[in-house]
């Protein structure tokens, strides 16, 4: 009989949170995430705004932002997360989200950021680059992924106003594919 195993434990507990994030989101009206996952340029005397750097990647508008991004985060977070270990896949999280959340204050001070869709598309990116072996060579695939990915965020950014910040997505997503051709692969143990 097959059992159901919790098989990628940075992905599965980051989908958790930010589903009980949302959840808490609707019971208070938007209060909890708009105070705490949301990031927006405030005082830097403010000890929330460097709490917030982090957050803002946990809170998502509705459950349609929510379920956008997961289904990509869970789709590649694993086969990431596999590759490159739990630690390595924190880290990177965690570089997205100070990276975009301070990119987005300085050149978008009046509005607010929030989802987890930088970090899905610097996955996307970084998973492009997974399969190489070779550390002087760039897979062309994920030249292919990043020309045609920066093109539709470069179009979206300029021809829509939907209040979806283009600017974050290719910033995780360079990060993603530098992060992608630094770092190896953590390689697995043979018996």
């Amino acid at each position: 009989m097959k059992r159901i195993k919790f098989n990628s434990p940075v992905v599965l507990w980051f989908a958790i949170i930010s589903a009980i994030v949302l959840a808490a989101s609707y019971a208070t009206g938007g209060l909890i995430r708009d105070r705490f996952f949301v990031c927006y340029k405030t005082s830097f005397m403010d000890p929330l705004f460097y709490l917030r750097l982090f957050t803002h990647v946990l809170g998502h508008q509705n459950l349609t932002h929510y379920t956008g991004n997961m289904m990509m985060f869970l789709l590649i977070g694993p086969i990431l997360e596999e590759k490159y270990g739990s630690k390595r896949l924190i880290e990177i999280i965690l570089i997205v989200a100070v990276v975009t959340g301070l990119i987005h204050i300085l050149l978008s001070p009046n509005t607010g950021l929030l989802g987890a869709s930088g970090i899905v598309f610097a996955f996307i990116l970084l998973v492009s680059v997974t399969g190489t072996r070779n550390e002087n060579e760039i897979p062309l695939t994920m030249l292919i992924v990043a020309v045609i990915y920066i093109g539709q965020e470069l179009y979206n950014g300029v021809i829509s106003s939907d209040n979806i910040s283009q600017l974050t997505h290719i910033v995780g997503g360079a990060i993603g594919a530098v992060y992608g051709m630094s770092v190896r692969p953590r390689r697995r143990s043979s018996y």
